[in-house]
């Protein structure tokens, strides 16, 4: 509860379709024949991953609805989060989990502080030494820094960059160091389809230049137009960077998820879909509910 309080102060202070062949590179590991590829919406950002045999949970916030208070100094911060409750039992949630990916540890992203549901030793990855250290204070024992070429079993897991808000909003520095840093990743096997993990991110050169290196088949994006009082424009992507990234990457399938759930969301599903239908691209463009599983 510590870091929460924490984050809040320095807050106050400022989709199953065939997609296309797969991009694994040279150094990417064995290859893995069959289904490999499974995204399980759980809720805001968090999202189970089956892929070549491993799962990963991301980002798990999975406390009751209401209990924390909203972010201060946030779009509608006197709700409560999460404004909703999981569809599924946190015991289910953490079924067959093999690692922890935790791409920062804003509340919405990891409340494992908090809760007890994850296990002391599961192996955890993190953007950065101070993260790890803060993880580590938590009792996690096996927490781990995910760098450009990290392989777990089988699996290589690659960090990518980005920026969590506008460079006005970092110019702030109390608010420029309550948004931090938050990383992207990609996974890659030989034969299995390449999955961008976008992150916490505005719409930023490092993301081009992700999307150039790795060619992604699918790009998971946090679209939830996130908004600071008193500040222009958002600290993630909105439906425009989902249009974005239809165009930039025309064989590639976008899950859009961190919506709905947390109070300084300004963009909901419904209206992600309504401008999806407006612009035609349904065909590649998923938003799907709590709980539910797109397989690839």
């Amino acid at each position: 509860m510590q870091r929460m309080k924490a984050l809040i102060i320095a807050l106050s202070l400022a989709a199953g379709t065939a997609v296309s062949v797969a991009h694994a590179g040279a150094n990417a590991p064995a290859t893995v024949t069959g289904p490999a590829v499974q995204v399980q919406q759980i809720r805001n950002a968090t999202a189970k991953i089956h892929y070549a045999g491993k799962t990963f949970l991301v980002d798990p916030f999975l406390a009751k609805k209401g209990t924390y208070p909203g972010f201060p100094g946030t779009f509608n911060s006197q709700l409560r989060n999460p404004l909703v409750d999981l569809t599924l039992p946190v015991q289910d949630i953490m079924k067959g989990v093999d690692a922890v990916i935790v791409s920062h540890t804003h509340l919405d992203h990891w409340d494992g502080g908090d809760q007890q549901f994850i296990p002391k030793a599961i192996p955890l990855f993190v953007q950065d030494e101070t993260d790890a250290k803060l993880i580590r204070g938590q009792g996690y024992t096996d927490v781990r820094i995910l760098g450009e070429r990290t392989v777990f079993d089988g699996v290589q897991l690659s960090k990518t960059g980005g920026q969590h808000g506008t460079k006005e909003m970092y110019a702030n520095k109390p608010l420029g160091q309550a948004l931090g840093e938050a990383m992207g990743f990609v996974f890659q096997a030989h034969g299995v389809k390449t999955v961008y993990v976008v992150g916490d991110t505005v719409w930023h050169g490092a993301v081009d230049q992700t999307l150039a290196k790795f060619k992604p088949d699918v790009i998971i994006l946090n679209a939830g137009d996130a908004r600071m009082v008193g500040h222009t424009g958002s600290i993630i992507m909105g439906k425009d960077d989902v249009l974005h990234a239809y165009q930039a990457m025309p064989n590639a399938i976008i899950i859009a998820t961190h919506m709905d759930a947390i109070n300084h969301m300004t963009l909901s599903r419904k209206e992600l879909r309504e401008h999806v239908k407006q612009h035609g691209i349904e065909d590649r463009v998923r938003i799907p509910e709590d709980g539910e599983v797109l397989a690839f």
